[in-house]
């Protein structure tokens, strides 16, 4: 007597999660967080609701990936610019990298990380206060890198490594405002580049 041949446990998934998520990440760059809805989103995703909270939970959860994924690609230039051997050239790499990937033709303009939860009701406060960890720690970064400048003698030793932190920080968001309200990249990176002109100097 022949045997029936069991199938596989569960159903395969049968779409790309990177692919997905990516696209996720494009929709929440472009929309925010309050304004992605669900149905938006998963039409970009080219996947049902039943699917997304099954591969990636509820919409913050699928944001706090979206996020994860546009720190390791969009905004990985961060990372980079921190390896620079100078602190002006970590400053000049941070702004460069910015005006880059906020300009990009084929990219939403702007910052995932600054206008992701500019205007969300109570219920995207978990979401505003990642966005301002996000930040926080890109700022927090560029202070111990340049803590470490000066204390290796490059940068002067009445230099204030939070401050500069500071400073590169809010001109890399404002850059990435100005990207969002259509900015050209060469006005950006003229002013970026001005910005530097007063950078200490040992």
């Amino acid at each position: 007597m022949a045997t029936r041949q069991s199938g596989p446990i569960g159903r395969p998934r049968g779409f790309d999660a990177e692919e997905a998520l990516e696209r996720a990440m494009l929709f929440f760059w472009e929309h925010g967080y309050e304004g992605a809805s669900l149905a938006g989103l998963t039409e970009a995703m080219g996947i049902s609701t039943t699917s997304m909270y099954a591969a990636f939970g509820n919409k913050e959860e699928l944001f706090r990936k979206a996020l994860d994924r546009y720190t390791e690609g969009p905004s990985a230039y961060l990372a980079r610019a921190l390896e620079e051997p100078t602190a002006l050239g970590v400053a000049a790499a941070v702004l460069a990298g910015t005006v880059r990937t906020t300009t990009r033709p084929a990219h939403p303009h702007g910052c995932l990380g600054v206008q992701g939860a500019l205007a969300t009701g109570d219920s995207g406060q978990a979401v505003r206060d990642l966005l301002a960890a996000w930040r926080t720690n890109g700022c927090s970064q560029l202070r111990d890198r340049f803590q470490q400048a000066v204390d290796d003698g490059e940068l002067p030793p009445e230099a204030d490594p939070g401050l500069l932190a500071r400073y590169v920080t809010t001109l890399a968001f404002g850059i990435a405002v100005q990207a969002a309200s259509g900015i050209g990249r060469d006005d950006l990176q003229e002013m970026a580049d001005a910005a530097l002109r007063s950078w200490p100097l040992a």
